[in-house]
């Protein structure tokens, strides 16, 4: 190789290696440069009035249950408060979580004032308590929010025959004792005497001679079963009745369906009839 071609290669090298320096320098630089700041966008707030804590229908509000939390502005739910006066006073016509903003859908009327189970009673309707035991609140299973079916065992009759009829059916359970909202997981009963049911007028004035006349007994619906059921009762016979096989209609000697024949038979005063 000559001279010549020998410096050729040596500056070519030199500037190859100058180069690689220059750009291994000029990105440690950059990296070592400050960052510039991301741009802040102001995000606008207000203040709302929320629940302080878990907070039950019914429940009259006092300004220990509420405080203001900041809301993004846009956000906030329609018909809501900034100032807790504005709510303080009034009364809860469905439950509030802790941290949920008060609205003016969650609130009963102005005009009520007092607080508890009459608040929860909705227009033309009436609150009626009436006294159980264990058996029939479905041993402390029945909670306020569900619906029950009112069955009443009462004597019919110049014998005082006891017939078992099916009264009022969908009835919502306002109050178990004196709880307003369920309470618990509700796998676990709750033992209470007293089930505050929600009733039309008329149907108050059923529950009320059943209450007095007969044995009542609840009947637990489904939520989604909104269908009514006619049934015509059971007295005693009906009851003994059930699940029996079907016996063979008797015949005569031509084979044509054989009459019954009603004999009745007196003995003093009781009279019985017999069928052959």
């Amino acid at each position: 190789m000559s001279k010549t071609t020998r410096s050729i290669l040596q500056m070519t090298l030199a500037m190859v290696l100058a180069l690689a320096a220059g750009l291994l320098v000029f990105r440690w630089l950059a990296a070592r440069a400050p960052v510039a700041p991301a741009p802040q966008v102001a995000v606008q707030t207000v203040q709302l009035v929320v629940a302080a804590t878990d907070l039950v229908k019914g429940v009259k509000l006092e300004p220990s249950m509420l405080r203001l939390a900041p809301f993004v502005s846009g956000s906030e739910p329609p018909q809501s408060f900034h100032e807790v006066q504005a709510v303080s006073g009034r009364v809860l016509s469905m439950p509030v979580g802790k941290g949920e903003a008060l609205t003016s859908l969650r609130l009963a009327s102005e005009d009520v004032k007092v607080g508890g189970i009459s608040a929860l009673v909705a227009p033309g309707k009436r609150a009626m308590a009436v006294k159980g035991n264990k058996v029939m609140g479905l041993a402390g299973f029945i909670r306020p929010g569900n619906r029950v079916d009112v069955l009443v065992t009462m004597p019919v009759g110049e014998k005082e025959e006891k017939v078992t009829k099916l009264v009022l059916e969908k009835m919502p359970v306002l109050a178990t004792g004196t709880e307003l909202e369920p309470a618990g997981d509700g796998e676990k009963p709750s033992s209470v005497d007293v089930y505050t049911l929600e009733l039309t007028p008329d149907e108050s004035e059923k529950l009320a001679l059943a209450a007095t006349e007969g044995v009542l007994n609840f009947a637990l619906r489904n939520e989604a079963d909104q269908e009514s059921v006619l049934t015509e009762g059971a007295d005693t016979a009906a009851t003994l009745a059930s699940l029996r096989p079907v016996r063979a209609k008797k015949t005569a000697p031509d084979g044509s369906p054989r009459a019954e024949v009603e004999v009745e038979v007196i003995r003093g005063a009781s009279r019985d009839r017999m069928r052959f």
